[in-house]
C-alpha cells in the first residue's frame, strides 16, 4: 500500500463534509485506515461518566468535545503564495544528495521529496 502524500504538521483545506473550507493543521495520521485528525474539524462530543482510575486517580466526567478522523481524500494540502494560502496537489521529485558511510567517506544517492504541483516548490 502506498502512503499518504500528507503528513503530521501540513496545513490542509477540508474539501468535503460539513466543514468544507475549513483550514487546520493535521494532528495526527492513520496510513492503514487513510484518514487524518485535523486540528478544529469534525468534532464530536463523548458524554463521559466520572469514575476511580488506575492507582486511585480520579477521572473527571462531563461533556469532551475532540476530533474525529476524517478520510484523507477529503483535504487538500495548503501553501503560502504571495501571503496568500493556496490548495496545491502534492508530487514528488528525485534529488542528488551526498551521503556520508560509517567510514567517512561520501557517495551520491537520491531521495524523494515532496513538492507542491502549483508551485514547484518543495514542501
Amino acid at each position: 500500500m502506498a502512503g499518504l502524500r500528507v503528513k503530521k504538521g501540513d496545513r490542509v483545506k477540508v474539501i468535503a463534509g460539513k466543514d468544507k473550507g475549513t483550514i487546520g493543521e493535521i494532528i495526527a495520521v492513520f496510513i492503514e485506515q487513510e484518514r487524518v485528525i485535523v486540528e478544529g474539524v469534525n468534532l464530536m462530543k463523548r458524554h463521559r461518566r466520572e469514575s476511580q482510575g488506575a492507582g486511585g486517580r480520579r477521572i473527571e466526567g462531563g461533556i469532551i468535545t475532540a476530533e474525529a478522523p476524517i478520510h484523507v481524500s477529503n483535504v487538500q494540502l495548503v501553501t503560502k503564495v504571495d501571503g496568500a494560502d493556496v490548495v496545491t496537489r502534492v508530487g514528488f521529485e528525485r534529488v542528488e544528495v551526498m551521503k556520508k558511510r560509517a567510514d567517512g567517506t561520501e557517495y551520491k544517492a537520491f531521495r524523494s521529496q515532496r513538492v507542491a504541483r502549483k508551485t514547484g516548490k518543495e514542501i
